[in-house]
């Protein structure tokens, strides 16, 4: 029986564990941190629950295929209850635009903005369905070795239906006109990473995502995740070793033979690395086992990081709803601090979570749990001072948007920063969400999901196929599971002959 051995237990990781257990593989996972679930954490204080990780809920059905492949459903690890509104957006002079669950709601927010907007809004959602179902049938699912696997003629008339040329700014403009609903519709890109003007028009699939299939919530929080996806891999008699970082992987005669932590080895037959790919490259293998140099990964354009706060308030905070955009601020002057100039933004676009308006069981009664990001470069000077000149500036923001004062009331307050994410998880630069998804860091643009150079090594995760997030993550890591696999059968048929 082959060994399959997994760095890192993200939501990839955890993945490709479980593909790997049912296709009757031994599996070893190996994590660096206390707890599975790579980023996405949690922690406990004076009786908060705050999630560190990500907070969307959104393609509810990949969710669901992921566990309907092992005879189970979401519904049996978590209740998923859909948010209404999904989430909404403030701007300048206290005006919000909510999101309802429902699209004929939805229809009529549009056209109350900008006359004709619903008839246009259908026209877009329809041309976004065809592409989320172009994307999430014929391409997240392929391990993009090639532009050879998508050489096909659905996929190619799909691909040139889909504006995949065409940039996501120039599209959305093609429908709305006000301001409001233009921001609605590009907001995505800043955790997809690049100016709308670079992002393909392909990715108003997300769109399609967000408002059509809705946003949703697992209670109990997207940890609960987390553990179903943990309790299958369990199930199916994987190993994990929690506190155990892997220091190398040995090379020999061209295949990855050994893992090594601090103080023991393990034997296996194939390696999929869900961690960071640049510091398994840079930091695990030797020199001549990388696939990509310095030089490579300087010039790829990385996804956002973030300056998170974790705040605990005392009271119950009007006009807040579980997801809150704050787009009170100049756009395009803290996309260009992000995506330009690499700089701290002076008034930054920024998200809070309050998920304690859902989940009763993230705060004490009576009280408030936030969770407040500011998309930032990744790469920065990281220290405290800076973090701390961005808080009061944030809650009096906030304050302003919702009218209610609570500034007084907030009692706990923790920050998470660029330092933090490489220092908890390897994380190049600091980044969050992995490599932004411009034209060129598309499908078999992006880094390879195979080591070049030793035969039984893969990659899962943001940084390579399909892209970043938490469903494009669980499919990454079926995608190397089921590479590691074919090394594997290979690899026996060999020792049979």
């Amino acid at each position: 029986m082959s060994c399959i051995s997994i760095i890192g237990s993200g939501f990839s990781g955890l993945s490709a564990a479980c593909f790997a257990a049912n296709a009757g593989c031994d599996v070893q996972v190996f994590e660096k941190n206390n707890m599975p679930g790579g980023r996405a954490g949690y922690f406990k204080e004076d009786r908060f629950l705050f999630e560190s990780g990500p907070s969307w809920y959104w393609m509810p059905d990949v969710f669901e295929k992921f566990f309907n492949q092992f005879g189970k459903s979401a519904k049996d690890y978590y209740d998923l209850v859909q948010l209404d509104p999904g989430f909404q957006i403030f701007f300048k002079g206290n005006d919000c635009l909510k999101v309802p669950a429902s699209l004929t709601e939805l229809y009529d927010v549009f056209e109350n903005i900008e006359t004709g907007s619903a008839a246009r809004l259908k026209r877009f959602l329809k041309e976004s369905e065809l592409k989320y179902n172009l994307g999430m049938r014929e391409l997240v699912y392929k391990p993009a070795y090639s532009w050879r696997e998508f050489a096909c003629y659905d996929v190619l008339i799909g691909v040139a239906k889909s504006n995949v040329f065409k940039s996501l700014r120039s599209y959305v403009r093609s429908f709305f006109n006000d301001e409001r609903l233009i921001a609605l519709m590009e907001f995505p890109v800043l955790f997809l990473g690049a100016m709308p003007q670079q992002i393909p028009a392909l990715y108003s699939l997300m769109n399609y995502a967000a408002l059509d299939m809705g946003t949703w919530y697992p209670m109990g929080g997207m940890y609960k995740v987390v553990d179903g996806m943990h309790e299958i891999a369990a199930s199916l008699g994987v190993d994990f070793y929690m506190n155990s970082e892997i220091k190398k992987i040995s090379i020999l005669e061209g295949k990855a033979a050994k893992l090594r932590t601090a103080d023991r080895s393990f034997r296996t037959d194939a390696v999929i690395a869900s961690a960071d790919y640049h510091h398994v490259e840079n930091n695990l293998l030797d020199e001549q086992y990388r696939n990509y140099t310095d030089k490579y990964w300087d010039k790829k354009t990385l996804a956002p990081s973030c300056l998170i706060f974790f705040v605990g308030v005392n009271k119950k905070i009007k006009n807040l709803i579980h997801h809150n955009l704050f787009f009170d601020a100049d756009f395009e002057k803290h996309a260009n601090a992000i995506y330009k100039g690499a700089q701290w933004p002076d008034n930054p676009l920024f998200y809070v979570c309050c998920p304690s308006k859902t989940d009763a069981s993230v705060a004490p009664e009576g009280m408030e749990n936030l969770f407040i990001l500011v998309p930032i470069a990744p790469g920065m000077e990281d220290t405290e001072n800076r973090r701390n000149s961005y808080f009061d500036s944030l809650i009096k923001r906030i304050e302003i948007q919702c009218s209610d004062s609570f500034a007084d009331n907030i009692i706990l307050k923790k920050s998470y920063c660029i330092n933090d994410f490489e220092k908890d998880y390897n994380s190049y630069k600091g980044n969050a969400y992995g490599l932004a998804n411009t034209l060129t860091q598309t499908a078999f643009l992006k880094p390879s999901m195979r080591n070049k150079k030793v035969k039984n090594l893969f990659y899962a995760g943001q940084l390579t196929v399909p892209g970043p997030g938490v469903p494009p993550a669980i499919i990454s890591g079926q995608i190397a599971a089921e590479q590691a696999l074919k090394f594997c059968n290979t690899l026996s048929y060999e020792k049979f002959i």
